[in-house]
């Protein structure tokens, strides 16, 4: 019989409607019911992709035994991160301080009041490998609240200590020599064989990589620039890449790229096409706009909604194997492929022996180039080849059975795509991704947006749960290219209203930062902030950059003050730690370089406006502000007119700009004397 999971919209919560478990989400009732009984709380946190969530699932959730002591003696609590990221974020740094370590499926146990007292992440049915199994962590938890309830006090009164607020971060100078040091920690832990920084695991680290080309722009650094690339070559040319569908995983298990957890998110995926669309302005790499355009095609063939949302990721299991979906016997290929086999399958590095447990990723061991040069094809004609087995293997295994979809549109993923897509319409000129960036924008804003105000999720036909800052500012900055992409003033007023949102209900003044969640939200037990960039910008980071944006468009000096304020107070921490505060170091490169605003007076769409709008896409310039059209909104448009027909275009640096031109040279020429603006140089 279903328990009350069924009732919830998340999928990844309906997953476990059926256990014998009888679950609760997260609700006053629950923790009322823990009082009531006396009784503490299992709290259990994952998302719909995790493989190691759909492990422990199988092996104790949907275990009779196993879910009979749970009902006996806990009341149990599951939650879906990717709704409720305040819950996890809060009790996922107990577990770290408990364990040392975390991730997911995380299992935490609580007091009736919800602080946490034990906790770990995946337990196995059995003792294995020095863990011991859930049911022994189940009977030692309950024995210990039976009888040694003052221990459990005292440990979870100690853990409560973890929450107080950190001391004041000492204000420091955000300048260039901040971002050049903070630049230079990174390329320390830079892999120069492999690309990324660090060991395996590796995950995209788009954020650094955006930080790095940005001071690649200011400081015609090319080891930065190569850095970028050499990172994004090696990642499409591994097994993180879908080599048939696009799109990237979520990251590789080795440290050459080759092997990925299979699993797809969104919010990775949208990270990287507006990578790809800036490396390609940089460089004007023909790999990096096919993979990047590839990308694009997936997310709206593979995840998006009828109604124009995306949805939120792929599992990397199907048929209960992890990647059975992604690879390929050699024998499978010469099959599908037949007189294109040969040459496939040594461009994507397919062997009888494979590299996946006895199967194959496929990968790229060389460059198209390279290749080509090797086997002495032409070039042309070697795409052609991979181009038409690339399609055949595409087809047959789209025959396989898939990896379970998570239909959830979640705000600040779905605004990071919409700025992805925005962004790629812009620089490559695309009709057709220009239309999607639209319609996704209109979707978001009639569903995710009321009263002004984000939504955090749209599932099962409904809006739930009010939204988090990374929610409002990362809409609000997909809004704002939106603007940036028709000039649509619609589009700048929603992002104004997201700025506002921020500034209203997350903004701490005493402390000069933000919280992460709204000062109207259901109090938990410490109300989170964190300004590290993770697996996504902050929210922080996301609305420091949103404030900075629309100032240099509005001149509002008090936005400008308290985006100057953030960065002040974490300059040390990005200059120690750099990876961890990609996108904030993003903000900061905007703080001390100043954008460069180019405002285009005309009437978009005439061949004249475009024209312009051309000569702007083609050059990577990393603090770029737009306005366009005409009349008094937003500010930098204000006394720009033009004769009917005709369009000009003024490059301003503040609120002072050079001479209007109407030739597309002559703007491309003060972009580059502005001294922030590169093309093409690799």
């Amino acid at each position: 019989m279903p328990n009350r999971l069924a009732l919830e919209t998340s999928p990844y919560l309906r997953q476990h409607a059926q256990n014998p478990v009888d679950w609760h989400a997260w609700t006053d009732e629950a923790f009322a019911r823990a009082r009531a009984e006396d009784k503490p709380v299992l709290l259990s946190v994952g998302y719909a992709a995790c493989h190691w969530c759909h492990v422990m699932a199988h092996e104790s959730f949907e275990d009779a035994a196993t879910a009979a002591m749970m009902n006996d003696l806990f009341i149990n609590v599951k939650v879906d991160r990717e709704e409720r990221p305040d819950v996890d974020a809060i009790y996922m740094r107990a577990v770290q301080a408990l364990t040392g370590h975390g991730g997911w499926p995380m299992t935490v146990f609580l007091t009736p009041e919800g602080v946490p007292f034990y906790g770990g992440t995946y337990f196995p049915p059995e003792d294995r490998h020095g863990i011991p199994s859930f049911r022994r962590v189940l009977a030692s938890v309950s024995e210990a609240w039976r009888t040694r309830r003052d221990d459990i006090a005292r440990g979870a009164a100690s853990i409560l200590r973890i929450y107080e607020e950190e001391p004041a971060a000492e204000q420091g100078v955000v300048d260039a020599g901040l971002l050049e040091r903070a630049a230079h920690v990174a390329m320390t832990q830079y892999d120069r064989v492999h690309g990324g920084f660090g060991r395996a695991p590796k995950f995209p680290p788009t954020m650094t990589l955006d930080f790095l080309l940005r001071r690649w722009a200011r400081t015609g650094d090319n080891a930065l620039l190569q850095a970028v690339q050499h990172t994004w070559d090696r990642m499409v040319r591994g097994g993180l890449f879908d080599q048939l569908g696009g799109g990237f995983h979520r990251y590789a298990v080795d440290g050459t790229w080759l092997v990925p957890h299979f699993e797809k998110m969104l919010y990775d995926n949208a990270l990287l096409v507006r990578l790809g669309a800036q490396l390609w302005q940089a460089t004007r790499d023909t790999e990096v706009r096919r993979a990047t355009e590839q990308t694009l095609s997936w997310v709206e063939r593979e995840m998006t909604s009828p109604e124009g949302g995306f949805y939120a990721s792929l599992d990397a299991d199907s048929e209960g194997h992890e990647g059975r979906f992604y690879v390929w016997m050699l024998a499978a290929l010469r099959d599908v492929l037949g007189a294109d086999a040969e040459v496939a399958g040594a461009y994507w590095g397919a062997t009888a022996d494979g590299n996946f447990e006895g199967a194959n990723i496929l990968w790229r061991p060389q460059s198209t180039v390279d290749f080509a040069r090797q086997r002495g094809i032409d070039e042309d004609a070697l795409r052609t080849q991979v181009e038409r087995a690339r399609q055949a293997l595409h087809d047959v295994r789209a025959r396989r059975p898939r990896p379970a979809r998570d239909e959830k549109i979640i705000a600040s993923w779905n605004g990071l795509m919409l700025r992805g897509i925005a962004e790629c319409a812009r620089v490559f000129g695309d009709a057709h991704w220009h239309a999607l960036a639209v319609r996704a924008a209109e979707f978001l804003a009639t569903t995710l947006v009321r009263d002004g105000r984000a939504f955090r999720v749209h599932a099962g036909g409904e809006a739930r749960i009010g939204g988090f800052l990374e929610d409002h500012a990362a809409l609000g900055l997909g809004f704002l290219s939106v603007y940036e992409l028709t000039f649509n003033t619609h589009w700048l007023s929603l992002a104004q209203a997201m700025a506002l949102e921020c500034e209203r209900r997350f903004w701490d003044d005493e402390a000069g930062v933000f919280f992460d969640a709204a000062s109207d939200a259901p109090p938990l037990v410490t109300r989170p902030r964190d300004i590290h960039d993770n697996a996504v910008p902050s929210g922080t980071s996301m609305a420091v950059e949103l404030l900075q944006r629309l100032a240099a468009l509005d001149g509002d000096a008090a936005r400008a003050a308290r985006a100057s304020r953030v960065l002040s107070s974490q300059a040390a921490r990005m200059e120690q730690v750099p990876l961890a505060f990609g996108h904030l170091l993003g903000a900061a490169d905007f703080e001390a370089d100043g954008a460069v605003s180019v405002a285009i007076a005309g009437a978009p769409g005439t061949p004249e406006f475009a024209h312009l709008m051309k000569a702007v896409a083609a050059q990577y310039v990393p603090s770029l502000v737009l306005a366009g059209g005409r009349g008094a909104s937003p500010a930098l448009l204000v006394g720009k007119s033009v004769r009917e027909g005709a369009a000009l275009a003024y490059v301003c640096q503040g609120f002072r700009c050079d001479a209007p031109t109407s030739d597309a040279g002559e703007l491309a020429a003060q972009l580059t004397a502005s001294g922030h603006s590169k093309s093409g140089l690799l």
